[in-house]
C-alpha cells in the first residue's frame, strides 16, 4: 500500500479522499491555488503545495505542477477526485512516465470512455443499448441544424469531453440548435479545453439512472447497484438516491450486466460509473461512462457498506477485489442533497461571498437513521467565483425510502448557512413534494414542478401555527432576558402580557398566552385565534440559530435569523418574517405605508456575480424581445441575458472581461 498520496483537487472531494487515506494510515499532500490558501483541505493534509493563481486553468488544471508537487513531497500516487484532471488521459500518461501511480483507470480506458463519441461506438460494439444520434464531429452551427433535423427534434447537444452539466443544451427547433451549438462549444472550450460537439436524440420523460462499477487489474469486475439521479436543474444533478424507486430486479441486473461488459471491453480498473437514460417503460440507453469517482458516490457507500475511495486505493496499489458480485447486497435507502451556493428565488443564480455562519447538522446515527455530511468548507470560508458552487453533500440513510427522506428533511432544517444565498430552502421544500415522495421522477421534474422558478411556499395553517408559536416563544424570552439585564433604568416589558399579535409577513394572527411562565426550559400553552390551546416546549436560548422544541406534540427545528424588529423563520421549506407586537402596536402597524422598490425596468442588471463574456449589442441599437444582449459566465457556466421587451440601447456600462457584482447595471435603455 502507498505511504503517501497527493490529492489533485480541492473542496469537499479532497477532504473526502483524505479522510479514507488517514484511516488507512496513508499520508496526504494537498495542492492549492491562491484562492484556496486557507481552505479546509489544505489544513487537513499532512503537507500542502502552492500551485498557482486562483483560476483553475492556471493551477488545478496544470498537470506539470501536480507532478512537480509529487516530486517535491515524495508522493507515490495521485488521486484526482472528480473534475479538473480526473479524466485527462494525457495527464495519466505523464504520471506513468514519471513513475507516479494514478489512482484511477488506465489512460486507454479514460481516453476511450472520456470521449462521448468514441464511448458510444465502443458501447454499441459491446452490446450496450445506445441512444440514436450522430457520432461524427460537427463542423458548425448550420451543420448542427442539419443533423438535428435528420435525427428529429428534440435533440441534446453535448460537449464530447464534457461533464457536470457543462456544454449541454436541449434544442427543440433550428434556432435553439444554432444557439445551443455555439453555447455548448464555448462552454466546452473554456471548461475542458476541447470544443468538439455531438448530437443525439433527447428521450422525453427520461430518468437518469447510473450504475456503479468496480474493477481490479486481475480481471475482476462487478457492479454495486444503481443511483437515481433524475432530480436535475440545467443538466446538473441536485438530489440523488440509491437504490432507484423505479427499477425492478430484472432491469437492475440487465443494466448491471451491460455496465460490466462495457468496463471489461476497455480493460477498466478502478471505480467508474456507467450512466443511462431510462424511459417510462424501463427501456434504457447508454449515455456515457465517467471514468472517475462520482460526486454522488456516498449514497452507494451507504447502501452497500463499501468505501469506494478505499477500493480505488487498493486497486491502484495492485490488490485484487476482496469480494465478488454475490457479496453485493443493497441495504436500506440513501438520499443525497447537494448544497449549492446559489439563490433559488433568483432562478438559482450563483452566489459568492464569505460564510459568516456555517453550522451543519451533527453527523452520526440517530435512531434508525444515519446522517453524513461531506464538505470542504467551514465558518469563515470564502465561496469563490472561480470554482464549482457546491458547498456540501448532505446524505441520510434509513431502512426505508420515506424514512431516509424524512431524515433529510429534518437535517436540512438544522443546516444553517449565512453570508451567501444557498439552495437549502428549495431542498427543504422538495423533501415535502408529493411527486418526489412518491418517486414519480424524470429529469424534467424541476422544470415541470417549478416552471416559474422557485419561491418559498407561503405557510399554510399547520405551518402558521408552528411559526407563530416559535415567534412568540423567541420574543418572550428576548424580553425576559432584557428585563434581567442589570443597570437598566426600568424593566423593558413590565408585567407579563397575555395577549399578542404575531405578524407573519402580511398575515396578522391573534395569539394569547393561556398558561406558563417565561423561563429556560420553556413550557407554555398558547391559543392562536379561536383554536384550541397549543403546548410549546423548548430549551432554546437566545442567540442559538436553530429553535428546537416541541409544538403540540410535534418535534420541530426552526431556523431563526434576526431582522429589524423581529426574526425571519424557516422550517420545512417555508419561511416568513415574524414580528410580535402588542394589539395596539399591531393596529398602528397595519397603517404603515409599504415602501416601493425603485424602477429598474429600463436597465439590464447582472443577475449574478460573474464575468462578462460578450456584449451583443451597441449603443443606439434597436433590440427586439428575446434578443441576446450579453453573456455572463459564473462558476464556469455561461448565462445568456435577453431583452424582455422591444427597445433601444441608450448606454452600455460593461465590457467583455469586466467582473460584475449582482445587480450591477450592464446597460440602460431609452
Amino acid at each position: 500500500m502507498f505511504k503517501k498520496i497527493l490529492v489533485a483537487n480541492r473542496g469537499e472531494i479532497a477532504c473526502r479522499v483524505m479522510k479514507t487515506a488517514r484511516r488507512m494510515g496513508i499520508a496526504t499532500v494537498a495542492v492549492y491555488s491562491d484562492a484556496d490558501a486557507d481552505a479546509v483541505h489544505v489544513e487537513m493534509a499532512d503537507e500542502a503545495v502552492h500551485i498557482g493563481p486562483a483560476a483553475a486553468s492556471q493551477s488545478y488544471l496544470l498537470g506539470d505542477r501536480i507532478i512537480a508537487a509529487c516530486k517535491q513531497t515524495g508522493a507515490e500516487a495521485v488521486h484526482p477526485g472528480y473534475g479538473f484532471l480526473s479524466e485527462n488521459a494525457a495527464f495519466c500518461e505523464k504520471l506513468e512516465a514519471e513513475g507516479i501511480v494514478f489512482i484511477g483507470p488506465k489512460p486507454k480506458a479514460i481516453q476511450a470512455m472520456g470521449d462521448k463519441i468514441t464511448s458510444k461506438k465502443i458501447a454499441a460494439e459491446a452490446g450496450v443499448s445506445t441512444v440514436p444520434g450522430f457520432m461524427g464531429l460537427i463542423e458548425d452551427a448550420e451543420h448542427a441544424v442539419k443533423i438535428a433535423g435528420e435525427i428529429g427534434y428534440p435533440v441534446m447537444i453535448k460537449a464530447s469531453a464534457g461533464g457536470g452539466g457543462k456544454g449541454m443544451r436541449i434544442a427543440w427547433h433550428d434556432e435553439e440548435a444554432r444557439e445551443g451549438f455555439a453555447r455548448s462549444r464555448s462552454e466546452a472550450a473554456s471548461s475542458f479545453g476541447d470544443d468538439r460537439i455531438f448530437i443525439e436524440k433527447f428521450v422525453e420523460e427520461p430518468r437518469h439512472i447510473e450504475i456503479q462499477v468496480l474493477a481490479d487489474a486481475q480481471g475482476n469486475c462487478l457492479y454495486l447497484g444503481e443511483r437515481e439521479c433524475s432530480i436535475q436543474r440545467r443538466n446538473q444533478k441536485v438530489v440523488e438516491e440509491a437504490p432507484s424507486p423505479f427499477l425492478d430486479t430484472e432491469t437492475r441486473a440487465a443494466m448491471g450486466a451491460q455496465s460490466v461488459a462495457l468496463a471489461k471491453a476497455v480493460d477498466y480498473q478502478s471505480a467508474g460509473t456507467v450512466e443511462f437514460i431510462v424511459d417510462k417503460n424501463r427501456n434504457f440507453y447508454f449515455l456515457e461512462m465517467n471514468t472517475r469517482l462520482q460526486v454522488e458516490h456516498p449514497v452507494t457507500e451507504l447502501v452497500t457498506g463499501i468505501d469506494l475511495v478505499e477500493q480505488m486505493l487498493r486497486v491502484a496499489a495492485g490488490e485484487a477485489l476482496s469480494f465478488g458480485q454475490e457479496d453485493i447486497k443493497l441495504n436500506g435507502w440513501a438520499v443525497e442533497s447537494r448544497i449549492y451556493a446559489e439563490d433559488p428565488v433568483r432562478n438559482f443564480l450563483p452566489s459568492i461571498g464569505r460564510l459568516t455562519r456555517y453550522r451543519p447538522p451533527e453527523e452520526g446515527r440517530f435512531g434508525d437513521a444515519v446522517l453524513r455530511n461531506d464538505t470542504g468548507v467551514t465558518e469563515g470560508s470564502e465561496i469563490s467565483m472561480f470554482y464549482d458552487p457546491m458547498i456540501a453533500k448532505l446524505c441520510t440513510w434509513a431502512p426505508e425510502r420515506l424514512d431516509a427522506i424524512n431524515a433529510m428533511s429534518e437535517a436540512l432544517d438544522r443546516f444553517v448557512i449565512d453570508g451567501i444565498e444557498h439552495n437549502i430552502p428549495f431542498l427543504a421544500a422538495l423533501m415535502s413534494h408529493p411527486r418526489w415522495r412518491e418517486g414519480r421522477l424524470s429529469t424534467g421534474f424541476i422544470a415541470e414542478e417549478f416552471p416559474d422558478g422557485f419561491a418559498p411556499p407561503p405557510p399554510m395553517a399547520a405551518e402558521r401555527t408552528v411559526l407563530a408559536a416559535v415567534a412568540l416563544a423567541v420574543e418572550l424570552l428576548r424580553r425576559d432576558r432584557l428585563d434581567r439585564l442589570t443597570g437598566r433604568l426600568a424593566p423593558h416589558s413590565g408585567e407579563l402580557k397575555r395577549n399578542w399579535v404575531v405578524r407573519l409577513d402580511d398575515d396578522y394572527l391573534s395569539v394569547s398566552l393561556v398558561e406558563g411562565m417565561i423561563s429556560i426550559p420553556l413550557e407554555m400553552d398558547i391559543r392562536i385565534g379561536d383554536a384550541d390551546p397549543v403546548t410549546v416546549r423548548s430549551s432554546w436560548r437566545p442567540g442559538e440559530p436553530v429553535w428546537e422544541g416541541d409544538v403540540n406534540g410535534r418535534t420541530v427545528a426552526v431556523q431563526v435569523r434576526h431582522i429589524l424588529n423581529g426574526v425571519r423563520l424557516a422550517w420545512q421549506g417555508v419561511s416568513a418574517d415574524a414580528r410580535v407586537m402588542l394589539p395596539r402596536i399591531a393596529e398602528l402597524d397595519r397603517l404603515m405605508p409599504v415602501r416601493e422598490a425603485p424602477d429598474t425596468s429600463k436597465m439590464l442588471l447582472c443577475p449574478m456575480p460573474g464575468l462578462v463574456v460578450s456584449v451583443a449589442v451597441a449603443e443606439g441599437q434597436e433590440v427586439k424581445a428575446g434578443e441576446t444582449l450579453a453573456v455572463v459566465e459564473a462558476m464556469k457556466m455561461e448565462n445568456v441575458l435577453r431583452a424582455e421587451r422591444d427597445g433601444m440601447v441608450a448606454k452600455i456600462n460593461a465590457a467583455p472581461g469586466d467582473s460584475l457584482a449582482v445587480d450591477a447595471v450592464i446597460m440602460e435603455f431609452e
